[in-house]
């Protein structure tokens, strides 16, 4: 414990025990992955009967939104011809699917299946179908471990979608809320504002949702007001995920990273159809 605290050599032995631990984490989760096989085998007709024709009626309305989507996409890029602005790329991703949660109350990290055999890398941004989740912080062969957007020594740079004011949001150690730090009393920021990643320090791509405020308090006499927001991610329920491949910063203009709110509607759109469907597995 004393070299582990002291030096980082350790890293390297705690990777190769993670590859090590890696089967009997999967040998851990048959039994999980067993009662749902069961659960779905026993359903009754008529639920799955009605959830077919819930799913239906969402393919519909997604279908509908990817037709406006088409032409918003093509206004956009017009626009920014006309502008002469730099043209946004799109972000690559691979899913990755939850292994096992932390047992560590004081401590929110999750291990899912990819590793650097899949590309994988330390300070990778994961989203699932609704927003950030949070980024990678030890990578195995096969797995990975992230950490959460709500723990507590977690914090990133958001703005707020509304009116693009910049924020740091922290965790603060329970699922359902974080910490907007630093807020003047006389900052516009309302109840019901969604906070999406700023792009500020090149690690989160601009655009994902992170959360919504829930609560803005002014307290008299003091210079910041107190504001918490509820993570947009479903923390406690997803179990599929998106792995980002943001270009490095280095290699990108300064107006590609602008102040523009369009959220990456490709990425976003896939883990909403990968949490629908969690059988498609798509890895480009």
């Amino acid at each position: 414990m004393f070299v582990d605290h002291r030096f980082t050599r350790m890293e390297d032995v705690r990777a190769q025990m993670t590859m090590i631990v890696a089967p009997i984490q999967w040998v851990v989760s048959v039994p999980s992955d067993l009662l749902n096989w069961g659960a779905l085998a026993l359903s009754d007709q008529q639920a799955l009967v009605d959830e077919n024709r819930r799913l239906r009626e969402q393919i519909v309305t997604l279908s509908h939104r990817g037709q406006r989507l088409a032409n918003l996409t093509a206004e956009n890029a017009e626009l920014r011809s006309l502008l002469k602005a730099a043209e946004r790329h799109e972000i690559p991703y691979m899913t990755a699917e939850l292994l096992s949660l932390d047992n560590d109350p004081f401590s929110h990290q999750m291990v899912v299946d990819r590793g650097h055999r899949n590309g994988a890398y330390v300070g990778q941004p994961v989203i699932d179908a609704f927003g950030l989740v949070g980024q990678v912080t030890a990578v195995s062969a096969y797995s990975s471990r992230v950490l959460m957007l709500m723990d507590a020594s977690h914090a990133l740079p958001v703005q707020v979608n509304r009116n693009g004011l910049r924020f740091i949001v922290q965790g603060t150690g329970r699922y359902g809320s974080v910490n907007v730090l630093h807020v003047p009393d006389t900052a516009d920021i309302r109840e019901g504002d969604l906070l999406t990643t700023s792009g500020l320090a090149g690690r989160f791509p601009p655009g994902y949702p992170v959360a919504r405020v829930t609560e803005v308090y002014y307290d008299p006499g003091q210079p910041f007001a107190r504001v918490t927001a509820e993570p947009s991610a479903q923390l406690q329920r997803s179990r599929h995920f998106l792995l980002l491949f943001p270009p490095p910063p280095e290699e990108l203009d300064e107006s590609e990273w602008d102040d523009s709110m369009d959220i990456s509607a490709t990425a976003l759109q896939a883990a909403q159809q990968l949490g629908r469907h969690p059988e498609s597995q798509e890895v480009p």
